[in-house]
């Protein structure tokens, strides 16, 4: 944890402090400048609401995909079960490849379109494993149970499977919620004409291109404090969500190791 928070601190006390320098993590004199010229710039209001957008939908159909995807893989009586469960594990050593991917998302006709970056993103062949080792875990009684009282194999993934799955959903949806909001790759090779531009694209061009630190003109800040603030301001939503998610992330990670 302190290896964590302390850079995160130095990086914060920077960006409210032009003079601070070395190890020093307390700022003399707190100036919010680098903050008020980051937010106030206009043309930062459309990438944030892209990466808000994406961070959200892509999450939420990531769950939705990778729950189904885990349920389905942990029913050991499935025709063909473990052909699949390898065919998923196949894709974390390999895949398409950038170029065989570029030219499929090309003519699918998905260039400049938002489905391009959320679908790569959202489903991931770790989530499905861990999804499906945590549905593995459940006991079988359940949903023999549940078999007996009429209920299909939907209504148990609904009733049964969904409410005993918090922590798992947690991980899954953490894991899946950071990739989109820091996506980049994906937004620079599907997104040329940059109409569509995410928060992570943004501030890279503002940086290489000097657009904020020439707007320093009129407002005291150095570039070094307005870097500083673009990373305290990239990293936050997830700095304040984490904890809450935290008890939920560690047991969702953890249940289901052992019986797979």
């Amino acid at each position: 944890m302190v290896c964590v928070l302390l850079p995160l601190l130095k990086v914060f006390v920077d960006s409210v402090d032009s003079s601070a320098y070395g190890m020093r993590l307390w700022p003399k004199k707190v100036e919010w400048t680098a903050y008020r010229i980051i937010l106030n710039n206009e043309s930062m209001y459309r990438p944030l609401f892209v990466s808000v957008f994406t961070t959200i939908v892509g999450t939420a159909v990531g769950l939705l995909i990778t729950t189904m995807g885990g349920y389905v893989l942990a029913q050991r009586k499935m025709p063909g079960y473990k052909l699949f469960s390898r065919y998923v594990l196949i894709t974390m050593l390999f895949n398409g490849g950038l170029i065989p991917t570029y030219l499929t998302v090309k003519n699918l006709g998905l260039m400049n379109n938002l489905i391009a970056v959320i679908i790569p993103v959202c489903v991931g062949a770790y989530n499905l494993i861990l999804m499906k080792s945590f549905f593995a875990a459940l006991p079988e009684t359940l949903f023999e149970a549940a078999e007996l009282d009429g209920c299909t194999q939907l209504d148990a993934f609904v009733r049964i499977a969904l409410p005993l799955s918090k922590p798992s959903l947690a991980s899954a949806g953490l894991f899946i919620a950071v990739s989109m909001w820091n996506d980049y790759m994906h937004f620079i090779l599907y997104m040329p004409k940059g109409d569509w531009k995410n928060f992570q694209v943004k501030i890279r061009d503002l940086i290489l291109n000097d657009s904020i630190a020439g707007s320093t003109a009129t407002v005291s800040a150095s570039e070094e404090m307005l870097k500083s603030a673009v990373v305290i301001i990239v990293v936050l939503p997830f700095v304040i969500v984490c904890p809450f998610l935290q008890k939920y992330f560690t047991k969702g990670v953890t249940l289901g190791a052992v019986k797979g």
